[in-house]
């Protein structure tokens, strides 16, 4: 699953959350701690009083989040701030922090003893979440907001995709939203600038690769523009006046002040900062490396396993991995996993024909999962899933797929976004444990299943631990192969090369940030042990020097929870249900995994006392 903002996508698996929620505003008032604290006349608080300020409390932060990330809130369905866009000044990052530092102090002073398990969750997850937020205000990633995985001149276009456009005040909102650029890709100028004076500045492979996106959306007609792509999709209800009207005023705003602003970006990036990105692809190679590198394992794996750990588990799933493999290529005829891997390069029936073919496949797989989930879960989405091609100006830096949530209302539908381009290079192997992943029993199954959790708050229901949800999506995939699919010889190749791939991530980017490894040394290993495609792999090494520790959250996820159904199989015997495991996984929101666990294993006791107390009534 992909997060358009640093903070809002799922990868390639990929979610939209990140940058946008990172942005504050400026000039906030001081939030006033006594808020949080019920007039009580010096009497402690009743139990009530403590649940009422604590759910005022959460309301509060939400009401701050919309707000302040106002594209965030359009994603979600809330218009109350469709014309505003995010502040990205120094100042608001600032701001930010001192708002979490007041929020953080007021949560703390909540005593929720006595509460509901999920209240007290409630409580626990926020100040996790804000603690490790100011945790990691030290390594000022907001002063390298750009690389060609993430940044502003592709998040931009990348909303429009799923701003609601249904009426012709959405439209002149987002007319408005299109005059304010400037100043947003100033503000993030004046922050990159700074970045290069702390020496904090991205590869200058990735910030090359993001120039040329600038100069594609730059130098594109304004009729050809992605920001004009609402004007394709008009309410057949508007009338022509107000068509016409629209259209042009959008294409002014895009002459007079987007496609200016995107030319004088692009120049920055080609003659001022792209010149003077660092050679190395590490994060050991910024100030404070080794810590900036934890940081992120622990925000991204939510554990504090050390980079060497990783590195080991990766080349012992590796392994196992490819011995699975090679059992699948000895049964069609081949002695060795090379020999395998160069006859699928050169087979032309497992690679697509067209673009639509890729499309309709994903279709395909995703339709008969379907059918198969009242199987494996007591509760099933609501929501349904659409199947869309990569927008075009980021195909060639794209994951192969990636994930994009529907608003919880239900008005859009999740987005399995399949990269098409350069489809003759691509394997068909992989696109049915792909589609498992992004869709169902996937990302669209867990995300659309916490938001339509109304027990939930909001900040839960659109919660993002990758780990959480990376590894749900890869556990998916592996539920695929227990429901009797992966029929076909190569499909089920396919199916072990994609989970290969996520061992090799474990290898590769411990590789990268901690062993010192060269971006050449990556794509070498690569190559030594998949057959994974030209186009993935390349898109594969650049996406981990540019997102540090989030391709691990995959096979550390996955691995946990095998490890909790294993645990809930054999301590419950008989007795386990796997739909009530399934249940009882999803129906907390994505956690993270050491709060996973705590909860299934509170859910493995409920289910032997139960036992005991149903014996007992024999």
């Amino acid at each position: 699953m992909r997060k358009i903002d640093p903070g809002i996508r799922v990868g390639a698996g990929f979610a939209l959350v990140a940058l946008l929620v990172c942005a504050g505003v400026a000039g906030l008032p001081r939030i006033v701690l006594s808020k949080a604290h019920s007039a009580t006349g010096g009497r402690p608080a009743t139990i009530e009083e403590r649940r009422k300020q604590l759910k005022d409390l959460l309301a509060e932060q939400w009401e701050y989040t919309m707000r302040t990330s106002p594209e965030w809130a359009s994603m979600l369905g809330d218009k109350r701030y469709n014309d505003k866009s995010s502040d990205e000044s120094e100042k608001a990052v600032y701001a930010d922090q001192e708002a979490s530092r007041n929020f953080l102090e007021r949560f703390e002073a909540i005593d929720t003893t006595g509460f509901p398990e999920q209240e007290m969750l409630n409580k626990k997850l926020m100040v996790r979440d804000l603690k490790l937020g100011l945790e990691g205000a030290r390594f000022k990633d907001w002063e390298m907001p750009v690389t060609q995985y993430f940044g502003i001149q592709i998040n931009l276009p990348e909303l429009v995709s799923v701003l609601p456009f249904d009426t012709v005040k959405d439209y002149e909102d987002y007319v408005t939203r299109l005059q304010n650029m400037p100043k947003k890709f100033d503000d993030v100028t004046d922050r990159m600038r700074k970045g290069v004076a702390d020496h904090l500045i991205p590869p200058k492979i990735l910030l090359e690769q993001a120039t040329r996106q600038t100069e594609k959306i730059a130098s594109s007609k304004p009729e050809d523009s992605p920001f004009m792509d609402p004007t394709k999709k008009f309410p057949a209800s508007f009338s022509t006046e107000d068509k016409a009207r629209l259209q042009q005023k959008m294409l002014e705003v895009l002459r007079s002040r987007v496609t200016p602003a995107y030319e004088k970006f692009a120049k920055f990036l080609r003659e001022e900062y792209a010149p003077q990105g660092r050679s190395e692809p590490g994060l050991w190679a910024l100030p404070d490396g080794e810590a900036r590198y934890a940081h992120a394992i622990r925000d991204l794996t939510t554990t504090d396993l050390a980079p060497e750990l990783i590195h080991e588990i990766g080349l012992r799933e590796v392994a196992r991995d490819q011995a699975e493999m090679l059992k699948v290529a000895k049964k069609l005829g081949f002695s060795d996993l090379k020999s395998f891997n160069e006859a699928a390069r050169a087979n032309p029936a497992l690679h697509p024909k067209s673009r639509q073919e890729l499309l309709d496949l994903y279709r395909k797989y995703v339709d008969q999962m379907w059918l198969k989930l009242p199987q494996l879960f007591g509760r099933l989405p609501k929501a349904k899933v659409e199947v869309l091609p990569v927008e075009g100006f980021r195909e060639k830096e794209a994951s192969k797929a990636d994930y994009v949530t529907g608003t919880p209302d239900g008005n859009r539908p999740g987005h399995i976004m399949v990269n098409t381009g350069e489809f003759e290079k691509r394997t068909l192997m992989e696109v049915e444990c792909v589609a498992y992943h992004e869709g169902v029993p996937g990302h669209h199954m867990q995300l659309s299943i916490a938001q339509e959790l109304p027990e939930l708050p909001p900040f839960r229901q659109q919660e993002f631990y990758s780990a959480y949800i990376e590894g749900w999506g890869l556990y998916a995939e592996r539920l695929g192969e227990e429901e009797g699919f992966y029929q076909d010889p190569y499909g089920r190749y396919g199916y072990l090369q994609a989970d290969l791939q996520r061992a090799m991530r474990l290898v590769a980017d411990t590789g990268l940030h901690d062993q010192h490894w060269t971006r050449q040394q990556v794509v070498d290993y690569f190559h030594a042990n998949s057959g994974i495609d030209e186009p993935t792999v390349q898109s594969e090494t650049d996406r981990y020097i540019a997102w540090p520790a989030q391709a691990l959250g995959y096979k550390i996820g996955q691995l946990k929870f095998i490890e909790l159904r294993q645990k809930a199989e054999k301590e419950l015997g008989t007795k386990f249900d796997l739909k009530a495991f399934h249940d009882r996984a999803l129906d907390g929101g994505a956690l993270p995994l050491d709060f996973l666990e705590a909860r299934i294993s509170a859910w493995i006791e409920e289910q032997k006392q139960a036992g005991v107390k149903s014996a007992g009534a024999n």
